[in-house]
């Protein structure tokens, strides 16, 4: 990887760190709900950038709904100002989502199974 791809990778990830820091505060009328959510288990973050469900009941199904059409949102944007696709956006803040999950909440794995962080 050459210098200048690496300086425009880093300025995507800073850019999608940025997102996902704006999103966190966009969705403050609910985020204490996302973060108890994540901490009894009921959603967990997924590698392809969007919020799961775990345990399905309606409530559950309405947060996430919300939380990963506002995700979804924010990646296409970030993918036409870096003339990538919405899938390399959604990867990496996948990436980013997963390392950031906290200890004890939920990650989906490599094999698709729900563990704990």
């Amino acid at each position: 990887m050459n210098n200048l791809m690496k300086k425009s990778a880093n300025k995507l990830i800073k850019k999608i760190t940025l997102a996902l820091i704006v999103s966190a505060m966009a969705f403050s009328a609910w985020a204490i709900s996302l973060s108890e959510a994540k901490q009894q288990g009921l959603v967990g973050e997924m590698p392809n950038g969007y919020l799961g469900v775990i345990v399905d009941n309606a409530e559950t199904k309405s947060l996430v709904a919300r939380v990963n059409a506002k995700r979804k949102s924010i990646y296409m944007n970030l993918a036409r100002k870096n003339k990538i696709t919405l899938q390399q956006v959604a990867i990496l803040a996948g990436k980013k989502a997963l390392a950031k999950t906290k200890p004890g909440n939920y990650i989906k794995n490599a094999s698709g199974q729900w563990v704990k962080k």
